[in-house]
């Protein structure tokens, strides 16, 4: 299909620039629109037709479901079975990089659930997201806008690269503020938390709305064979450029040394924190180095990495080495992601 491109100021959001794409996702049709974490791919979450579009669009297998969009926290009620909680989370976090796993009412269809009997909700604080979905009427369902399994897209350039032609229109609305995906935590039947996915609302964050915060297995290991997979991100191979990336824990001296013997037979990438660089430099002159921002920045980090990843792409690199994030804070946001570009593979010093 053609795809229509166009322009947005998020800080100066006009209505009327927005009624074509409204008008798509009221038709059924696909809109990628930015937000506050990375773009999304977007489309009416009421409709099995246009859900089904979006899994056809990236690529992307029909068990993973999607997140559906509101305007405003109150409207899950609309689709979900909201509680208590539910309110407490979004009092404090919503608008934001939130998602809530919720029980669904029969108005989302299975498809975009991926046949669960929950649903993720989320309210972007992104104005041009915001107006999107109160032009539009209907619940946006929206997972990231990249092929599947490919770094998410984080500037209007990544989201061209991978979705022209793809999708009805794409939205620039320049680049995304965090840059990792939303932090996903399923509300349990006793009022407890299971966090899902980790993002830029921390585990340090949510328990100060809920004294109980358990983090799901596969937040930091491969989901188990047969196991149900409740929020994107969980099961397949995500956020991977086309080469291999390894993690590495080790003190900088000896994670150069190693990289430096790679270097010298391979084409060799290493993402390296600002005051390691000049060392890295020195034991390894060969290799293409990604500034990832300083060790302890880790919302700069978050913001670089798919940046990085998608950069990655245009070279043929034979090997792509980082370090291993901390499993903290935002950390364990970055480590989540990054082990599984890496596909699990973690180099111990």
């Amino acid at each position: 299909m053609k795809t229509k491109i166009i322009k947005i100021d998020p800080s100066n959001v006009c209505e009327s620039s927005l009624i074509e794409a409204a008008e798509i996702i009221k038709n059924g049709g696909l809109v990628i629109f930015p937000t506050e974490t990375v773009y999304g791919l977007g489309a009416d979450g009421t409709s099995a037709e246009a859900a089904t579009k979006i899994y056809f669009a990236k690529g992307r297998p029909s068990d993973n479901p999607l997140i559906i969009h509101i305007e405003d926290p109150r409207d899950a009620s609309k689709f979900t079975y909201t509680n208590e909680t539910y309110f407490r989370l979004a009092e404090k976090f919503m608008p934001g990089p939130l998602t809530v796993v919720l029980p669904a009412k029969d108005n989302v269809p299975k498809e975009t659930r991926a046949s669960l009997p929950t649903v993720a909700v989320r309210c972007p604080s992104n104005p041009i997201a915001k107006t999107l979905i109160r032009l539009s009427g209907v619940p946006i369902a929206a997972p990231s806008a990249n092929l599947s399994g490919s770094p998410s897209p984080t500037k209007a350039s990544h989201v061209i690269d991978d979705m022209d032609g793809r999708v009805d229109m794409i939205i620039d609305g320049g680049d995304s503020e965090f840059g990792l995906e939303s932090t996903i935590v399923k509300v349990e039947d006793n009022g407890t938390l299971t966090l899902l996915r980790p993002g830029k609302v921390t585990v340090d964050d949510l328990l100060t709305v809920c004294p109980v915060v358990k983090i799901a297995s596969a937040v930091t290991d491969q989901l188990a064979e047969n196991e149900v997979v409740l929020s994107p991100g969980m099961k397949y191979r995500h956020y991977a450029p086309k080469s291999p990336v390894y993690l590495i824990e080790a003190e900088a001296e000896k994670a150069f040394n190693y990289i430096a013997e790679r270097s010298a037979s391979s084409y060799v990438a290493a993402l390296c924190y600002e005051e390691d660089i000049e060392l890295l430099k020195i034991k390894a002159p060969n290799v293409h180095i990604y500034k990832f921002g300083a060790e302890n920045d880790e919302l700069l980090q978050a913001h670089l990495l798919f940046d990085i990843l998608r950069d990655a792409d245009k070279h043929t690199f034979d090997e792509i080495y980082a370090p291993l994030p901390r499993k903290e804070g935002v950390g364990l946001a970055l480590y989540n992601r990054m082990i599984r570009a890496a596909a699990y593979h973690i180099i111990r010093m």
